[in-house]
């Protein structure tokens, strides 16, 4: 699972769940895949991500990104290839997700989150 997908997954269809986002990342197994870097494709994918979410993320697989998203991202061409490396080159193998208001794990199992829930959780 790339963590560009975690931007975008949420536990929210849990019954009782209010926000259920972000999801907190359990990683057992990642890896590294060297992707080209593309500029225009980071800088049309800021607005759609959760800053503080992606910072989370980064944390996890031990990148450091700034505690807010700077200005001018734009021309800040250090923190866009950081961004680049945790959301396109980090595949999560193994794992689990967890909800953040029921502590619900949902399994990531070669590289695939099953977010379905249990007849009782609808």
């Amino acid at each position: 699972m790339k963590l560009l997908t975690y931007n975008f997954l949420t536990s929210k269809c849990i019954r009782g769940v209010k926000v259920g986002f972000p999801l907190k990342l359990n990683i057992v197994e990642k890896k590294v895949v060297s992707t080209d870097f593309n500029t225009e494709f980071m800088t049309r994918m800021i607005p759609r991500l959760e800053w503080s979410a992606i910072k989370q993320a980064a944390n996890y697989v031990g990148t450091d990104l700034p505690d807010t998203l700077p200005e001018d991202i734009t021309s800040d061409t250090e923190t866009l290839q950081k961004l680049h490396h945790v959301l396109m080159e980090v595949d999560i193998v193994e794992g689990t997700l967890e909800c953040p208001e029921t502590g619900r794990l949902f399994p990531i199992t070669d590289g695939i989150p099953n977010m379905l829930l249990n007849e009782d959780e609808v």
